[in-house]
């Protein structure tokens, strides 16, 4: 099983509920883009300012939804990049209780390498591949 070098706490909110007071699905979605989002400003690959100059874009999601969230309950996100191709970035997850660590959900996202001024897809920068490497342990080469 491959380590994850990267977590965040998830704060769950209210507004997080569904009527059966557990976290709604599409919630999931926000808890790992903010996991995506802060994994990457670790890296000092995104500062956060101008996201028209924030070079990611989703291309496909899967999440399998292991057991529900509760309102008190402690969880962090904890993400790791899988793959990194010639425009693409693959990042896996595993949202978890902190007190127990037992594995809530699983997901995986795949991130194309975009340039929003021009509208098309671009290489995937090496100081992304080289901070990425550095963090995961693993040569992501071109």
């Amino acid at each position: 099983m491959k380590t994850f070098n990267y977590s965040v706490p998830i704060d769950v909110r209210y507004g997080d509920l569904d009527p059966q007071w557990h976290v709604n699905n599409a919630r999931f979605l926000t808890f790992l883009e903010h996991a995506r989002l802060s994994y990457l400003m670790h890296l000092g690959l995104f500062d956060g300012e101008n996201f028209f100059d924030f070079n990611l874009i989703v291309a496909d999601i899967h999440i399998a939804y292991l057991a529900p969230i509760q309102l008190t309950q402690k969880v962090a996100v904890y993400i790791r990049c899988e793959r990194i191709g010639n425009k693409s970035l693959t990042f896996v997850y595993e949202i978890r209780d902190e007190d127990t660590q037992q594995v809530l959900s699983t997901a995986e996202t795949i991130m194309v390498s975009y340039d929003y001024h021009q509208q098309k897809s671009i290489v995937v920068p090496d100081e992304w591949r080289k901070a990425i490497s550095e963090l995961e342990g693993v040569e992501f080469t071109r």
